[in-house]
């Protein structure tokens, strides 16, 4: 059994911090469990484009508004806490927050915590053995 707490995760080399999001890596690909856990902040009044080439991301929202546009449709839904969306096709988003939103992401294949991402807003394909 593994029991973590954010706090042991706060300013460690799991607690990614950007202009725009902040991520704590929880559950890592070393973990071995097929999937990586995260506490992600995304920051009022930011513009986020994201798209997950290598993996599927689900995300829950437990505070905050914005909203989440998917940029091959145009469509663009709400996100309130209580909100999950899945991107199961890896799809191209973005994020726009209206007040601060944190939110609990999982991702498919695991993330190592290494992953930076490029200027498409793609993270790599980095595996526990790179």
């Amino acid at each position: 059994m593994l029991v973590r707490t954010l706090d042991e995760i706060t300013d460690t080399d799991a607690d990614i911090k950007t202009p725009n999001w902040r991520s704590k890596r929880i559950i890592l690909a070393k973990e071995g469990v097929g999937f990586s856990v995260h506490e992600t902040t995304l920051y009022a009044g930011t513009v986020n484009d994201f798209w997950y080439a290598n993996h599927i991301e689900a995300v829950f929202i437990t505070s905050g508004e914005g909203e989440i546009e998917d940029l091959a449709t145009g469509e663009v839904y709400p996100l309130k806490p209580g909100t999950l969306y899945l991107l199961n096709d890896h799809d191209k988003h973005q994020v726009r927050p209206k007040t601060e939103i944190k939110c609990v992401c999982v991702f498919n294949p695991p993330v190592t915590g290494r992953e930076v991402h490029d200027e498409n807003g793609v993270y790599p394909l980095v595996t526990e053995d790179s």
